[in-house]
């Protein structure tokens, strides 16, 4: 019986509407009359179904208003949404009875039968809510829709410790002092939200258990977590668990936050163990309580909307596949060349043949499969570019493992978010890499490259290799079509994104670097780590110049010389900053190191907007060079392609000109509207500046564990929206002007920030400037920083001569002009200019805020 309001409730809670609250009366499984509490946006004649919300331990169904809102509030979102207080939770009646998991999915399904839910039904659970709504949906197969769960667990994962939180409160002591006697437990559970909750809605989520007899439930969830099997309800999780592959054709949703102390990655890799089928995302920086740490309604309400969608039926004009040259192909047809495939400087000139470059490969990859590395398992690899990152990566493709690249110029911050997403199987590091993995519990089985491999307990690249010598029969090749890496971007736009790709994009991305000229007889300096491994893709031998690897501006004239000499190059391949620092050092070249420099044909710079400039005294140091800086990302590279004397020929214009798309490369506009919005729909014809679109054979696969922003960047079928907002000229040619991210919309109309950063360049005392936005979208006004020569020692406003400066070159008006000591780029190509950081410190500093600690 389904009664109206509930009296109870407190007259105003913060984002709930009493409307909602409803009374469910009926008889539980035991015979006996009971009465739950439930929240219920209402039937309507519109409705496609209902979405059964259930909430864990301690919070109540006021997890779930945001989701209500969101539903009850759109025409465009025709579900009923219904969330459920377990009894002795929340406003529901407090029965003084001990209510184990099976009891809990019992009194769910009595709930749902008093509603008269007959499907489709898409549950959505958290926490312990999470098992409970798994059971139902079991029960209910014929009602069931789909699943949503928010950091929840199904199973304790062996060697991985119970939470410490729970642990804790359920030690036989403290178990009624911390979560029945006191509300500690529960304020404990509320202070994990990230940011930290507003005071009314955490006295919302107080609000039923003011006393410690309305907080019993509260130590009897605790109390019933099965952390072994003499637990009464251990028969029950585990036949849930076991359960769940008979749900494979089920569409379901996991929303995880990963700052989360009670449910890790570890529940959340058995979980896509459990239901491979899942879409997944991970909200970077969310935790425990993710409704309140991140936007879950809109997630689900993305998701219902691709649920009824209808699937395109494929067109019988698709282009066939393109056919497939595996990555290692050029390898193998040198198998029997004595000549040098790499040459590695920091290593005393070290230098590897083709020939023993294939045998290591072949014999590290019998090695890996004999110690029980399995097609499809992850491989995480933190090695610096040399011959054994390049062993290691091509064993583990040929064998169909799938290679985790995450530059350690992510910083350790950045790397810790990486792994831990990317939830590798098995992880291949020199020694400084295993011990971080071991003081940081990344995950995944360890083998070292490195001599204090063994000490670590790894087991080392060169066992490996004696391992796999002894038995060379390798597994079948992987398909074309399967994974074969999951590369990291820079993360100079916010938490670094894996990018997967199969092996035919990683083999179409090789030839589309062939494009370049950097064919087989190329001869390749690679002072820019992610192209150290494809020289022996491409069949050229590679030098790797003394650097490290992980700072480019490490990159002397003198180490390019040598490494240059090295293979006799004709090509090189350099970052923005590791060309600064090379031109910079260009003085201290002796007559043979010149003479090398000299037989360069080829320079390639990418990674961020090179200044001409720059390439105009890197060309005076390689004259017979023509410069290119080809236009990419991590998720497509190259797209396009343009010389220097090319950006000579086209002159200024609003933003960086990086050419004509390369071969096979379509790339279009989605022009943006008055509020910086980019449309649906692109035009690959001259016009308005826009989000760039690009198409290609060589463009990711999808981003990992990031369903929300895949689902974003790939809405266009066929397309990969790249962020980069910029515009195509009439020759055809386009130019970048900054990200989307960094649009800024003022009362006059919409700014990019990258034409403006150049004319403030052009003046003799700036070395590079920035222009954020300060203010609201609307009404932003234009902030610009400039770095300067020589450089000031702590950051401030201009001064007044150089601020009259950069106004009269600016164009658009200019609220203030700082001067800082110098720009902060991102880590990894130490190039782009962290332009949220310095809008967010210009923010304060305009609010009257420090100028110190930008």
């Amino acid at each position: 019986m389904v009664s109206g309001r509930q009296e109870v409730l407190p007259p105003v809670l913060p984002g709930l509407d009493r409307a909602w609250s409803r009374s469910v009366t009926a008889l539980d499984s035991q015979g006996v009359e009971r009465t739950w509490h439930v929240l219920d946006t209402g039937s309507t004649p519109q409705q496609v179904g209902t979405l059964l919300c259930v909430h864990g331990n301690p919070t109540w169904s006021y997890l779930w208003r945001h989701l209500l809102a969101r539903f009850s509030q759109s025409d465009a979102l025709p579900w009923r949404v219904v969330a459920v207080d377990h009894l002795d939770m929340g406003f529901s009646e407090r029965t003084g009875t001990v209510r184990g998991l099976a009891q809990r999915i019992a009194d769910l399904g009595t709930v749902t039968d008093a509603l008269g839910l007959t499907g489709p039904v898409v549950t959505v659970g958290h926490d312990w809510g999470g098992s409970i709504s798994l059971g139902w949906a079991l029960r209910h197969r014929d009602q069931l829709r789909g699943m949503v769960l928010t950091n929840t667990a199904v199973h304790q994962p062996s060697g991985s410790p119970a939470p410490a939180l729970i642990r804790l409160a359920g030690l036989p002591g403290i178990l009624p002092a911390a979560t029945v006697w006191t509300p500690t437990f529960l304020q404990a559970t509320l202070a994990l939200a990230n940011p930290r909750l507003p005071e009314p809605v955490r006295d919302g989520y107080l609000a039923p258990y003011r006393t410690p007899d309305r907080r019993a439930a509260i130590g009897g969830f605790v109390a019933d977590i099965p952390l072994s099997p003499q637990h009464p309800s251990w028969s029950a999780l585990e036949d849930v668990a076991q359960h769940l592959d008979t749900l494979a054709e089920v569409p379901a949703l996991l929303l995880w936050g990963p700052r989360d102390p009670v449910f890790g990655d570890a529940h959340l890799r058995d979980l896509r163990a459990r239901l491979p089928h899942a879409r997944l995302h991970r909200f970077e920086g969310a935790g425990h309580l993710l409704a309140e740490d991140a936007d879950v309604a809109g997630a689900v309400s993305q998701w219902l909307t691709d649920l009824d969608r209808p699937t395109p039926a494929p067109t019988a004009t698709a282009e066939p596949a393109a056919a497939w040259r595996p990555l290692w192909a050029a390898l193998a047809e040198r198998s029997e060349n004595r000549s040098a495939a790499l040459v590695e400087l920091a290593h005393r000139g070290r230098q590897v043949s083709w020939s023993l470059l294939w045998r290591r490969i072949q014999e590290i990859a019998a090695g890996l499969s004999a110690s029980g590395v399995r097609r499809g398992d992850r491989v995480a690899l933190l090695v610096p570019p040399g011959a054994d990152l390049t062993a290691a990566v091509y064993a583990c493709l040929r064998i169909g493992a799938v290679i985790v690249v995450a530059d350690p110029g992510l910083g350790l911050a950045g790397m810790n978010r990486a792994l831990r997403s990317a939830a590798p199987a098995h992880l291949i590091a020199v020694d400084r890499g295993l011990a971080l993995a071991r003081a940081l519990r990344w995950p995944g089985r360890r083998f070292g490259a490195g001599p204090g491999a063994a000490v670590l307990g790894a087991l080392t690249l060169g066992r490996l290799a004696r391992l796999g010598a002894g038995n060379q029969d390798l597994p079948a090749a992987p398909d074309p079509d399967d994974d074969a890496a999951v590369l990291f971007t820079s993360g100079s736009t916010g938490p670094a994104k894996g990018a997967v790709y199969t092996h035919r994009q990683l083999a179409a991305m090789r030839d589309a670097l062939a494009e370049l000229g950097l064919g087989a007889d190329a001869r390749i300096v690679a002072a820019f780590a992610p192209f150290a491994l494809f020289g022996p893709a491409l069949g050229a031998a590679s030098a790797i110049p003394d650097m490290k690897a992980t700072a480019p501006r490490t990159l002397t004239a003198s180490a390019l010389a040598e490494a240059t000499a090295a293979v006799d190059a004709s090509a090189v391949f350099a970052s923005p900053a590791a060309l600064r620092n090379v031109v910079e050092t260009g003085d201290t070249l002796d007559a043979r190191q010149r003479t090398a420099l000299e037989g360069v044909t080829l320079l390639l710079s990418a990674g961020a907007p090179v200044p001409t400039a720059l390439l105009t005294r890197a060309q005076a140091l390689m004259p017979k060079a023509q410069p290119h800086t080809p236009y990419g990302m991590t998720e497509v590279l190259p797209v396009t392609d343009i010389t220097l004397d090319g950006i000579v020929d086209t002159g200024p214009g609003d933003g960086v000109c990086v050419g004509r798309p390369l071969p096979g490369v379509q790339v279009a506009i989605a022009a943006l509207d008055t509020t910086g919005t980019p449309a649906e729909q692109s035009d690959p014809a001259p016009g308005p500046t826009g989000e760039i679109m690009v198409r290609a054979a060589h463009a990711k696969d999808r981003y990992d564990a990031l369903w929300l922003t895949e689902r974003a960047s790939s809405r266009n079928p066929g397309w990969h929206r790249t962020g980069d907002v910029g515009y195509l000229d009439p020759d055809g040619q386009l130019w970048v002007q900054g990200r989307l991210a960094h649009v800024i919309v003022t009362s006059d109309g919409v700014l990019t920030p990258v034409g403006i950063e150049q004319r403030v360049e052009s003046l003799p005392q700036v070395v590079r400037a920035a222009v954020v936005g300060v203010g609201p979208r609307g009404l932003a006004q234009v902030v610009v920083i400039v770095e300067t020569l020589p450089p000031v020692r702590r950051a401030g406003l201009a001064s007044r001569e150089l601020a009259d400066a950069v106004r009269a070159v600016a164009a658009p008006p200019v609220a203030a002009v700082f001067v800082v000591p110098s720009m902060p780029t991102d880590i990894r190509h130490n190039s782009k200019i962290d332009r949220t950081r310095l809008s967010r410190w210009a923010e304060r500093v305009v609010a009257g805020g420090r100028l110190n600690g930008w």
